[in-house]
């Protein structure tokens, strides 16, 4: 999407917001997996799992959305280097305890996420334009359809995960388009409901379902308007940071669940 030729997105909601989601998300994402994959009942952190380890995949998926909408002319080349970052993950990751003998790691659920996502803002503007006829959208639309289906089975988070990027692109690039009027502030409500219906589905317990529905909530308020109050924190995430923290910490984990004989070994 080029996004100096369009001019609905002329003028682009400040990003500062993502450098204090950046933290949050590595903060609450790290001590999840230290919960769930180190901790012993004795450390007392199973509460951790239901509340603010459910923070990180709803801000994680918000931030990707935000990226491909506002800050990338390119949102596929973004999804691939999202990819990359997966595929450096995916050893360590796969030695973590679960039930499943093999998953993709939450990388791939959002780049997949984010494919989709750029190919209902294209499809709207090409409909838009008169450019898709119906045979050429049946056909894309199946295909697209057959690609969430059978990669839910794979992926972290499942069928309902694959839908949480390509939702927020939907309702945050309603929210940034509405206009004054009723009728497109009503429209940018209706294209925010299957994201809340998602998240709201997630999760089995009361507890995760509010806190998912909660984060999602404020990255919508934040897509309203909210953003142009928010400043940049004080001390920015280093990029390699940002970029080798996902990898590196899961590194860290399946080296101590080798070390004590934990790790899931096919």
């Amino acid at each position: 999407m080029n996004l100096a030729t369009n001019a609905s997105y002329a003028a682009r909601p400040s990003s500062a917001w993502t450098g204090w989601g950046q933290w949050i998300a590595l903060i609450t994402m790290t001590l999840d997996h230290v919960a769930r994959y180190l901790a012993t009942d004795a450390w007392h952190m199973g509460w951790i799992d239901s509340s603010v380890g459910r923070i990180a995949f709803p801000l994680f998926a918000g931030m990707v959305a935000w990226h491909g909408l506002f800050n990338t002319r390119d949102p596929l080349r973004y999804a691939r280097r999202v990819m990359v970052i997966g595929l450096l993950a995916q050893l360590p990751y796969q030695l973590m305890p679960r039930e499943a003998i093999f998953q993709l790691n939450i990388c791939f659920t959002l780049a997949l996420g984010l494919m989709a996502g750029h190919w209902l803002e294209q499809l709207t503007r090409r409909q838009d334009g008169g450019e898709l006829g119906y045979p050429r959208l049946a056909l894309e639309t199946l295909g697209i359809a057959l690609a969430w289906y059978f990669a839910g089975f794979w992926v972290e988070y499942g069928h309902q995960g694959l839908l949480l990027v390509p939702f927020f692109m939907l309702a945050i690039g309603q929210l940034h388009r509405a206009d004054d009027d009723i009728p497109s502030r009503l429209l940018a409500v209706a294209g925010c409901l299957p994201l809340l219906a998602v998240a709201g589905l997630m999760n089995s317990s009361d507890m995760a379902k509010s806190v998912t529905v909660a984060t999602v909530l404020l990255v919508l308020l934040l897509a309203a308007g909210a953003s142009r109050l928010v400043r940049a924190p004080s001390v920015t995430m280093p990029r390699k940071m940002w970029l080798a923290w996902y990898p590196a910490h899961f590194a860290v984990i399946a080296a101590i669940l080798l070390w004590n004989g934990n790790a899931q070994i096919l």
